[in-house]
């Protein structure tokens, strides 16, 4: 299994698993009661930013400890170049990602059209966020394992 392989693996697990505890984490304090907001904007707002710096810090640590352990195991550096397969698969996988979040963003503005509660153009649009990147991770490994 190549390098690009193993930390495409390691983010779709970490996409998931930073998603999934964050979600179930807000999901519990909101149960509690521990949000004071009454206002949806506010709270989605507020839950989709934190989302993304806790997202984006908890990534830098993994593919640090990621780099270290594949060193020490593989006695390899990280590839310092990609070649055209690498940009070419990296596009493909970017162009269907982009597709897959657009579809989402219309079925959200969509549920406001239909005139359903803001949340659920919140979830839907988070949702659509989570999806478009693990199918661009999946899209990804796939292409590396067929070869292009």
């Amino acid at each position: 299994m190549s390098y690009q392989e193993k930390k495409n693996i390691v983010s779709l697990i970490s996409t998931l698993l930073i998603f999934s505890l964050y979600s179930m984490y807000v999901f519990h304090m909101y149960q509690e009661g521990k949000f004071h907001t009454t206002d949806v904007f506010s709270f989605w707002g507020t839950f989709i930013v934190i989302l993304i710096a806790v997202s984006i810090a908890v990534k830098i640590i993994i593919y640090i400890i990621f780099n270290i352990i594949y060193r020490i195991t593989t006695n390899e550096k990280e590839p310092a170049f990609s070649d055209e397969l690498d940009k070419l698969i990296k596009l493909k996988a970017t162009t269907i990602s982009h597709y897959v979040f657009v579809g989402g963003f219309f079925l959200a503005m969509g549920s406001l059209v239909m005139d359903v509660s803001p949340y659920v153009m919140f979830i839907i649009l988070i949702l659509s966020g989570v999806i478009s990147e693990i199918v661009g991770l999946i899209t990804e490994i796939y292409l590396y394992r067929r070869g292009f």
